[in-house]
């Protein structure tokens, strides 16, 4: 007797995207065109307060704990990285811009080659052809520093390169428009005569989502831009027409760079932790160059003017619709309690030094420690208890003030984790633990030192004029002596001409860089 079975109906496998800064500028708008054909994971600082969708699954994930990387991408095919960590992340950030990114892009890499993810999108600016590295503005170097970063595990990266993008919020144009608006007579300097290459938020958002998944873009750096070279006066001076606004230019013959970005900084009222690094890259010309151009993905097609348009009209309804947002949540919450909020005093700080050839993170954390107990004998002593624990005490207390576990499974050669466990200096919170890393550059010498959701137990104030300086003075005597052992070649010896501790009573892992496991 014959059977017969019914067909099974195969259904399409919808790739799942990893999407940083899913609830910013950028990443907002990106969700929206991606839930087409994707499954997407939107990872933002506070996702677990977002409403899941049928394609959308939100994420928290705070990118500078390397094992929230790893949860934040689990399951995810590919990962579109839109992070840039200009504003401060904690009540005290002491932290170059650079550096923070540094440690981000490290631990995302890093995830993402763990997990198996296939690409790694990334957006980040144009870099103009023939400028040294050592010559570009901070904004640039780091853009480029990322983009080699996410490179250094294995796991393919498209870069996708733009100048200003012309879109109601975000940075660049929000600031152009400002200007335009405030000030009715305006001198430029020589910089507004500098060439750029904007591109309509629509053509970025395009170029992103079409190179998710394209094989023949892996590992590459692509240039795009809309169909407009300008300069910023000639873009200031249409979003004035766009406006119906008459402006009076008068050209000055100086740079002034410094000087323009404090006066950006107070005519914008926008914080100088973005506009700083944004005006300094103004300097550059910032146009694609043909070379890196891609058919179908390099060349926007909305001109300045439209987009220019768009984005202030978007810009006129967001702020009608925040505004009634407001009127209806004060008209609701008159008559009802505030609801309470608690207030973390919480600490980043970030420094980056130098190490000696042939060291690496892993030694730089076990020699911080040990140089940290010679460079006051008077004061500061160090215990190490053979296993995993630090502790630093202030003579003659028995107390110790920190103390330090280092953690086996966070770290390796290239990266040193040590959670901050406990010392009268310390409050100690859960799901809140303090962390001490050193994040080693890949493919250089430099070496970040951070410390990481660091709960002070002195008042605030008291803390951030005494404590908080001295680590600052600690660091900054850290890297001078690190830079004395590479000009002299005495790579363990104190100032002073002390003999290190390693020859006497520290054990000999914290000189071979060697890990002794718990």
């Amino acid at each position: 007797m014959e059977t017969t079975t019914s067909e099974e109906t195969t259904i399409p496998h919808r790739p799942r995207i990893a999407l940083t800064g899913a609830s910013g500028y950028i990443g907002h708008n990106l969700l929206k065109r991606l839930t087409d054909h994707y499954d997407v994971i939107a990872l933002s600082r506070h996702g677990d307060d977002k409403e899941n969708s049928e394609h959308v699954e939100w994420r928290s994930c705070e990118l500078f704990s390397i094992s929230d990387a790893e949860k934040a991408l689990e399951g995810a095919d590919y990962a579109i990285y839109l992070v840039h960590s200009m504003m401060p992340t904690a009540k005290l950030t002491q932290a170059h811009f650079e550096d923070m990114d540094v440690i981000l892009a490290d631990h995302f890499a890093r995830a993402a080659k763990k997990n198996g993810i296939k690409q790694i999108v990334y957006l980040s600016g144009i870099i103009p052809e023939g400028v040294p590295r050592d010559k570009l503005s901070r904004h640039l170097r780091s853009r480029l520093e990322v983009e080699q970063i996410l490179g250094s595990y294995g796991v393919p990266v498209t870069t996708i390169r733009a100048g200003l993008i012309v879109g109601p919020q975000g940075s660049s144009f929000p600031i152009l428009a400002k200007l335009v608006q405030r000030l009715p007579v305006m001198t430029l300097p020589t910089w507004t005569r500098t060439e750029t290459h904007p591109i309509a938020l629509s053509d970025v958002l395009q170029a992103l989502k079409k190179s998710i998944g394209s094989t023949e873009l892996y590992n590459r750096a692509i240039d795009v831009g809309g169909p407009d070279i300008m300069t910023y006066k000639q873009m200031m001076m249409k979003t004035a027409d766009v406006m119906e606004k008459k402006r009076t230019f008068h050209d000055v013959p100086f740079l002034t760079i410094h000087l323009s970005r404090l006066w950006v900084t107070l005519v914008t009222g926008m914080p100088k932790e973005m506009v700083y690094p944004l005006v300094e890259s103004l300097a550059h010309p910032m146009v694609a160059n043909p070379e890196r151009k891609v058919e179908g993905i390099s060349d926007g097609q909305i001109t300045f003017e439209e987009s220019a348009k768009s984005a202030l009209e978007e810009e006129a309804k967001e702020k009608e619709k925040a505004k009634e947002k407001k009127e209806q949540a004060s008209a609701s919450s008159a008559s009802a309690p505030a609801p309470a909020t608690e207030s973390v005093s919480d600490v980043r700080s970030i420094q980056r030094v130098v190490l000696p050839d042939g060291k690496n993170a892993d030694w730089a954390g076990k020699y911080y420690m040990e140089w940290l107990g010679g460079i006051a004998k008077f004061l500061i002593r160090t215990e190490y208890d053979g296993s995993s624990i630090y502790r630093v005490y202030i003579r003659p207390s028995r107390q110790p003030i920190l103390e330090l576990t280092y953690s086996p499974e966070l770290s390796s050669k290239d990266s040193a984790v040590y959670h901050i466990t406990g010392g009268a200096f310390t409050k100690t919170k859960e799901n809140h633990e303090g962390r001490l890393e050193f994040l080693q550059v890949p493919g250089t010498q430099d070496c970040v030192i951070a410390i990481h959701d660091y709960l002070p137990s002195l008042p605030w104030f008291i803390y951030k004029f005494t404590q908080a300086k001295v680590h600052l003075w600690v660091m900054y005597a850290f890297r001078r002596h690190l830079k004395r052992m590479i000009k002299t070649g005495k790579q363990h010896e104190f100032p002073g001409g002390q003999q290190s501790q390693d020859s006497q009573h520290a054990p000999t892992h914290a000189i071979s860089g060697t890990h002794s496991t718990p």
